[in-house]
């Protein structure tokens, strides 16, 4: 399939070609080809990135926030009317199936319309106040303009929380998406501007990831920074961001345990948390990563996860018949095969799979890892990967210990019948999401985010435009 999409920078409203400009080389994860080359933004772009948004700023935000929804949901409308082409433009340079972008195209468009409706819901309050004479108010306010840096592993999802919730609470955006995954991106902004966004409303940048952050986060227009990605890249970012003190939203990675008590069936279970876990190659914040199964039910589980594995094909996004698609670039194959020969070299036991699957692309096999020791990196360190770790466990208080062990905590996963279970679990996994039964994690209305290491502030839901506005306090007395 032809690659259609050119990636351009986004600067003041007007779209640079990477002719234009120093460029990187665009890299199809499942064939290894060049699908196209990624412009680098200049001094100068920066420049006229950062001003464009502090003008744009003034303008914006002064808009009524219906005016501002009309906007947001006409640019909803373009993207419904290009979404199985933007679907395979995320396909294509991400590797994750079609059925899967198209899901994350749909999950771009209910954000969009999520928070283009909250917008208008940014509500202050009257305190009654001591003195009958005066009104003590408090009201919200666009917090300024907004620098955003995003992880490449989901594309849209990851570009629209920033872009829909800062436009929806009134801010103007410089986003700059991964320059592994930009097309999608562009795609995207592209709707917004043919929707009628003013000019330097939206920025989209490309270039070195430390430079840009650096040169950005100096300037003292931007007022807020969100990022989505690695923890050690939030607390660079949160150090750089110190100098000017602007307000911070760090949604950091996570190593999401997963407690399966000995009352469950465990069929249905597995229904469940299998396909979650290999959604993506298992590259996301929130997969699986740490299995926990109760004494009973832990051989069942074990073999019941290996023979769904075993079935999973691996395979080009694109193909219908593809279950898993490949990993993003070697360097994480090479993570993959150091993890699988740390945990090999301390006793662990391979089930099923293990190794590099073909000699195009950067396919993984599914597998599964028993019989692993506390020290393993496996269990340590964020695997990000089609890697499954599963350890027995005795009551649910020692399932709760073993899955506190580290500084992360963003998702976890509870599969119970037991209610008391259900609550003390719920209680005291310290973490910022806990599903119960189930594992639909994200959605627009609901708040997302993690506490330690995984970050601070939330995205999505009313929390997540509370991110991008600050609080006046007027206190009135109508004449002295």
């Amino acid at each position: 399939m032809e690659f259609n999409q050119d990636i351009k920078l986004l600067i003041d409203g007007k779209w640079i070609q990477s002719s234009e400009r120093d460029s990187l080389p665009l890299i199809n994860p499942a064939t290894e080809e060049i699908l196209s080359n990624v412009p680098i933004a200049n001094d100068k772009d920066l420049d006229n990135s950062l001003t464009s948004s502090h003008k744009a700023f003034k303008i914006w935000s002064k808009f009524p926030p219906l005016k501002r929804q009309s906007i947001m949901l006409k640019a909803v409308e373009i993207i419904k009317s290009r979404q199985e082409e933007i679907a395979k433009t995320l396909t294509m340079e991400m590797g994750k199936t079609l059925r899967e972008s198209r899901q994350e195209i749909n999950q771009v468009i209910e954000t969009t319309i999520w928070c283009a409706e909250e917008g208008k819901r940014t509500y202050g309050r009257i305190i009654p106040s001591r003195d009958s004479q005066a009104r003590q108010m408090v009201f919200k306010e666009p917090i300024g303009p907004v620098v955003a840096f995003v992880a490449w592993n989901f594309p849209g999802g990851n570009f629209i929380r920033k872009v829909a919730s800062a436009l929806a609470a009134g801010c103007t955006i410089i986003i700059k998406p991964s320059e592994e995954t930009p097309a999608t991106a562009v795609a995207l902004g592209e709707c917004f501007m043919e929707a009628g966004l003013p000019s330097g409303v939206l920025n989209i940048i490309f270039g070195i990831p430390d430079k840009i952050s650096r040169y950005l986060l100096e300037s003292p227009i931007p007022k807020a920074v969100t990022f989505t990605g690695s923890v050690e890249v939030g607390k660079h970012l949160q150090s750089l961001s110190s100098n000017t003190l602007k307000k911070c939203t760090l949604e950091l990675g996570g190593h999401a345990p997963v407690i399966i008590c000995d009352d469950v069936d465990v069929d249905k279970v597995l229904a469940k948390i299998a396909p979650w876990k290999f959604r993506n190659s298992g590259q996301v914040c929130i997969s699986p990563s740490r299995f926990f199964v109760q004494d009973e039910i832990y051989k069942k589980f074990v073999d019941g996860f290996v023979n769904i594995a075993r079935q999973i094909k691996l395979g080009n996004g694109l193909e219908d018949s593809t279950d898993m698609g490949p990993l993003i670039f070697e360097k994480q194959l090479r993570k993959m095969e150091i993890l699988v020969e740390d945990a090999k070299s301390k006793g662990s036991s391979i089930n099923l799979g293990g190794k590099k699957i073909g000699n195009k692309g950067f396919f993984y096999e599914p597998t599964v890892l028993t019989n692993l020791s506390s020290k393993c990196r496996v269990l340590n360190e964020e695997p990000f990967g089609p890697l499954v770790p599963i350890l027995p466990f005795k009551n649910i208080e020692e399932a709760t210990e073993k899955s506190n062990s580290l500084s992360v905590g963003l998702a976890s996963y509870v599969f119970t019948e037991n209610q008391k279970n259900a609550h003390f679990l719920g209680s005291n996994l310290n973490v910022g999401i806990v599903c119960v039964n189930h594992t639909i994690v994200s959605v627009p209305e609901a708040p997302f985010g993690g506490v330690d290491e995984s970050g601070y502030g939330k995205e999505n839901g009313i929390e997540g435009l509370e991110s991008f506005l600050k609080t006046k306090y007027i206190s009135e007395i109508p004449s002295i």
